[in-house]
Order: structure tokens, then sequence, then C-alpha cells
């Protein structure tokens, strides 16, 4: 399916519940054992776009990537965005080998549409569609950053080894510990809040707002 495509599928979805979405294409929100599934967001959506399911590091439509975000509301009722974006696993040997411009980092990020929706409760009862949003790393600005910061986990990598990665480093992207338990030695590449704020629309220069947390 082409970007402009599946943007113009998409954006049928606004304003629509998720969760009744899932129950028609039989997408798990909570097991029978009371395990909920993290990803139901993002498998409806796939499912819905007639992707199958899989953990291909390649973008997930060959020339794009989908992501999905969620958003809370501020007390004032001013929605931001919820958390950081998970963008692809980190392979230390693959990094250390490999430019900018020919890792997954860029590949994922290079053109991708990012769908929001809004965070009601951990219950997910209800999560309807906010916006949809088309990205390409294409200003200038932006994408020397985002080289600036996955060159920086390379020499570290390189230098100091895997295990000295810090979700400190990096200004639009960090390297961050991933999978279950706070044990977990897998790391992968996030966007930081403000970078994902950017790609949706809500900030015009993530450059001035990315905090280092």
């Amino acid at each position: 399916m082409e970007r402009v495509d599946a943007v113009s599928r998409l954006t049928t979805l606004v304003g629509q519940d998720l969760r009744q979405l899932a129950d028609q294409f039989n997408v798990t929100v909570w097991s029978q054992d009371n395990k909920k599934n993290k990803g139901w967001a993002g498998h409806t959506i796939e499912r819905y776009l007639g992707l199958a399911l899989n953990s291909s590091r390649s973008p997930n439509f060959g020339s794009w990537e989908l992501k999905l975000v969620p958003l809370v509301a501020r007390r004032a009722g001013v929605l931001r965005v919820k958390e950081t974006m998970a963008i692809t696993m980190i392979d230390p040997v693959e990094v250390v080998s490999k430019e900018f411009e020919e890792s997954h980092l860029f590949n994922k990020l290079q053109k991708i549409v990012v769908v929001a929706r809004i965070f009601e409760s951990q219950a997910d009862e209800r999560s309807l569609v906010h916006s949809v949003a088309s990205f390409d790393l294409d200003n200038p600005e932006i994408y020397d950053q985002v080289k600036a910061d996955y060159n920086l986990v390379r020499e570290t990598i390189r230098t100091q080894g895997f295990s000295s990665l810090s979700g400190k480093m990096g200004k639009l992207v960090q390297p961050r510990t991933k999978g279950q338990g706070h044990g977990s030695t897998s790391r992968a590449f996030y966007a930081r809040t403000g970078f994902v704020a950017h790609i949706l629309g809500f900030e015009r220069n993530p450059m001035h707002c990315c905090q280092v947390l």
C-alpha cells in the first residue's frame, strides 16, 4: 500500500474508538488471565490496513513505516504526547559497522506515518483516534541532529561498550532499555516526546523543546 493511500484511509478513523475496531478485527486487548496486550492499538491499525503481524526490522510497508502513539490530556484539557516512541532495536554489531544512512534507524525514520490515539486509562475501555501525520526526515537541522544522536550511540558502543548506553544520551533520539522487566539488557532507539510532538505537528522546532531525562 502506498503511503498516501494509507494516510487517506487512516484519516477516516479520526474520532473513532479503536477498542471497537479491535473487537471487529479480533485483536486481544486483555487476555483471559488478565494480562494486557500492550501492542493492541498498533496491531489493530495494522489489521485495518491489511498488514500481517510481524517482527521485521524493515519498514512495515516496504518504503514507509507505521507508528502509533498515545496522547494524554493535561488538567486544562490540552493534549500532550504521553511517552517516547520506540523506533527500532539496537544491534550493537550492526550499529558499529553501519553509517547512519545505512542504518535501521534511518530506514525507519526517513518516511513514516504516525497515528495518535487518546489514552484515557490503563483499562483502555475506550481510545479515540485523534490524528494522522506523515513525516519525512528531510529537514536538514532535524536530519543532522538525528544523525548526531546515532553517531553518539555508535561511538559509545565502539569505545565504551554496549552497556554504557544511557537514556540521557541524544537530543531527539535516545538509546533506552526495552524488554520485560527492569533488568532487561536489550536496548532500542526511542524518539523523545518533543520529537514525537514535532512529528505530529504539535511542536514547530523540537530542537528547543527536547529535554534530556
